[in-house]
């Protein structure tokens, strides 16, 4: 699963839970297709902040590596 744990599949996930709510005929399956989709969304939420701080985290220890070989 690590190797598929990004923010794009995450979305990708809540978007087929999405369809799948709109594709149903009982409201128990559309109510749980509709809180899945939006547990989806949260973890894209939080897994996009995670990218982003490790992105930043990676751009600094550049910055210091490039100084400290400088």
């Amino acid at each position: 699963m690590a190797a598929t744990a990004t923010s794009v599949h995450y979305r990708e996930q809540a978007e087929r839970c999405e369809a799948e709510a709109a594709a149903a005929e009982q409201t128990q399956v559309r109510d749980r297709s509709l809180r899945s989709a939006a547990a989806w969304h949260a973890m894209a939420v939080r897994q996009m902040k995670s990218e982003k701080a490790r992105a930043e985290r990676d751009h600094l220890a550049n910055e210091v590596r490039k100084q400290c070989l400088a």
